[in-house]
């Protein structure tokens, strides 16, 4: 959370830095993400950071999200909330920002995709429990599978933990923002990403189904969020700076 000095009141900023691996669509997750916070009614900013677009390649975006206006862009160097879409980022250092978790400010929150915990070494566990790092590891894949019917929802449901978690977006505006996203509004997207979604289409008979399936993966992951208690309601999430 963050003061606002002049209203003297409360007000949610969260940054938010996403890492993951070509292929698995980090980008339009945070293009959901951030459209969703716009929908409803908050600011948020966005900017991807990738080399070459090819499967199995780091991936980094960075999500600002706030309930009033956001006067910053760019990397995130000092996230509140730290999103790893694959195992690899830790366990083989795909990432552009190493350590992983390096920045995060004190009582972060760690988002992992992953249905057990995943191995690190001492140094890192150390770091993040000096750091005070609260880890929630959510089987994203595995909902989008069960829940969609392919891994290519991974994405869909990373988002709705995230918004399970720090309470914004809602969910009635992230399901806007997958329709938008999906039916070709607002949204311009690189080689790769519309590589991408042709075959997640592909996966699907007609858009409205794609569409669906994909916000009940959203709905999947935000509601396991809240069901293992992560909402920011029972976990403090530090001030966002920078």
């Amino acid at each position: 959370m963050a003061m606002n000095g002049a209203a003297g009141r409360r007000v949610k900023r969260y940054n938010v830095r996403m890492a993951g691996i070509g292929g698995q669509g980090v980008v339009t997750a945070s293009h959901i993400l951030s459209n969703g916070v716009i929908i409803s009614g908050g600011e948020s900013t966005l900017v991807p950071f990738f080399g070459s677009e090819k499967r199995m390649a780091p991936v980094e975006s960075y999500v600002r999200i706030a309930a009033d206006s956001i006067y910053e862009i760019g990397e995130i160097i000092y996230p509140n909330i730290l999103v790893i879409f694959h195992p690899q980022v830790i366990t083989h250092g795909k990432s552009y920002t190493m350590p992983f978790y390096w920045g995060l400010k004190n009582n972060g929150v760690v988002i992992i995709n992953s249905e057990t915990p995943v191995p690190m070494i001492e140094d890192q566990k150390e770091e993040l429990k000096t750091l005070g790092a609260k880890v929630c590891y959510i089987p994203a894949t595995n909902i989008a599978v069960e829940v969609a019917g392919t891994d290519l929802a991974t994405n869909m449901a990373m988002c709705g933990a995230i918004a399970g978690i720090i309470g914004m977006p809602d969910l009635k505006s992230l399901e806007q923002s997958v329709k938008e996203r999906f039916l070709g509004k607002g949204f311009v997207v690189s080689g790769g990403t519309a590589s991408l979604d042709n075959v997640i289409e592909r996966k699907f008979a007609k858009k409205a189904e794609l569409v669906a399936k994909n916000y009940a993966a959203v709905k999947a992951a935000h509601d396991y969020a809240i069901e293992h208690g992560w909402a920011e309601s029972n976990i403090e999430v530090p001030v966002a700076v920078g």
